[in-house]
């Protein structure tokens, strides 16, 4: 028995591994050559008739899944917020809506190209996760905290904040602290996967920082027109971080996106990064259980950032607003239980709570769920980027960014020119688009922002 013997019956070249491997198995149950032999062509030839097979089910599946895409009869229904979204994004979503799996899409105001779904895209499937449509930095989230201490200290104590902030926070691609914070996550189960076993430790450096791109910890004001949030109307002083997974959850991601690939090659090249875990499998319940973990470590981060910059402040926090915009969940709708993949998109059921940020000069707004079910119960993210990061750096003249930042009275301790505000959507059309999906409860200026250095 040898690849090339099974490559004749018709058995994909990124199945074989498995079938060999496998062998040994099969031999340890008492087979001999001759029926493994016969049981592998049987496989190759007949996978349905051998789907329930406790021995090789799991290998028919993959024979039968790699025969050629049986894409959606008619595509899974979807509709779109905004004007003049970007076509690749769009192009995205209708493919993601052709799987075999779909249920139904959504693609948000900020929409822009991602990998295989966009970024504001909005998909729920049918007993199936897909990795990339999760995101490569899982549980990617921003929180709020808002602090007992007056908003008159964002100039009075500006550099009591600064500091703060360079101080407790870390960013940029491998960032960690040489002490590493602890928190209640690291006391999770670690073992749900080999990924999250073998980077534990890199977590626990970790934790508590932010990466690059788009991630930022800032001060502002926060401002209530009517009492929310159980505060009465005014402005207040406020902390806003975003971040996500970090290094262990790009590897998670990376990993089961991988194997999701290798389990579907009957893909097509522009539906290769929608290939999915069937979550009733051994690896979609291993990705599942590691992402929920992911989900876990993502706020955990966050917590650890505010819990530090409050206390090196002296100030207790008054109340906090958080979400995840990275992630998958088990909900219903239409009747059925689904699996809805957020992909920068905020939740927004009948009276969830979430922050929708804009840019390092434009304001944050933290919003009330409407539930709309064609959203399946969605909102935007955030702004949504115009310009890729190498067109910016092309195209953008930091002394533009230095005048705005001066007009808008922000202060910016460190960021690159790929996070300029002018590579943003316009945050008061984005949240105008979507007035049927939530409603803002409160508005956040910012005036100190930390991100990655260029």
């Amino acid at each position: 028995m040898n690849a090339g013997k099974l490559k004749r019956w018709g058995i994909a070249p990124s199945l074989t591994k498995e079938f060999l491997r496998r062998i040994q198995e099969l031999r340890d149950d008492g087979m001999s050559p001759k029926e493994i032999k016969a049981l592998y062509r049987a496989v190759a030839e007949e996978p349905e008739e051998y789907l329930d097979d406790p021995r090789v089910g799991d290998l028919a599946e993959r024979v039968k899944n790699s025969t050629g895409f049986r894409e959606r009869e008619e595509p899974a229904p979807w509709k779109k917020w905004g004007e003049d979204l970007d076509p690749a994004a769009i192009q995205q979503l209708r493919n993601g809506c052709r799987l075999p799996i779909a249920h139904r899409g959504a693609l948000m105001p900020d929409a822009h190209r991602g990998y295989g779904l966009p970024i504001g895209g909005v998909l729920a499937t049918k007993n199936a996760v897909i990795p990339y449509a999760v995101g490569v930095d899982i549980a990617c989230r921003v929180k709020m905290t808002v602090l007992d201490r007056p908003a008159s200290d964002i100039e009075e104590a500006a550099e009591e904040l600064a500091d703060a902030l360079e101080e407790e926070t870390r960013f940029g691609m491998g960032a960690a602290f040489e002490r590493p914070h602890h928190h209640d996550v690291l006391d999770e189960d670690w073992e749900v996967s080999p990924i999250t076993r073998q980077f534990r430790d890199k977590a626990r450096k970790q934790l508590g920082s932010s990466g690059g791109g788009n991630h930022f910890a800032e001060f502002g004001v926060l401002t209530l027109e009517e009492p929310e949030l159980g505060l009465e109307p005014g402005d207040y002083l406020a902390l806003l971080t975003h971040s996500g997974s970090r290094g262990v959850g790009a590897s998670v991601a990376g990993h089961y996106s991988r194997l999701a690939k290798d389990l579907h090659p009957e893909l097509p090249k522009e539906l290769r990064h929608l290939a999915w875990l069937d979550l009733d499998t051994e690896v979609g319940q291993e990705y599942w259980a590691a992402m929920n973990l992911m989900g876990k470590y993502a706020s955990a981060n966050h917590a650890v950032m505010h819990r530090e910059i409050l206390s090196r402040l002296g100030a207790e926090a008054l109340v906090t607003v958080e979400n995840h915009h990275n992630f998958a969940w088990k909900e219903v709708h239409d009747g059925e239980e689904v699996i809805v993949h957020r992909k920068g998109a905020t939740p927004a059921g009948d009276g969830v709570l979430g922050v929708i940020p804009g840019s390092m000069t434009e304001p944050a707004f933290v919003v009330r769920g409407k539930g709309d079910a064609d959203s399946l119960e969605s909102a935007a993210h955030g702004a949504g980027r115009v310009m890729s990061r190498r067109q910016a750096h092309q195209e953008i003249h930091w002394k533009e960014v230095e005048k705005e930042l001066k007009e808008s009275r922000v202060t910016l301790l460190s960021a690159g020119v790929d996070e300029a505000p002018q590579v943003y959507k316009d945050i008061e059309e984005v949240m105008a688009f979507q007035e049927d999906l939530v409603e803002p409860i409160a508005r956040f200026q910012p005036r100190i922002v930390k991100m990655a250095a260029d």
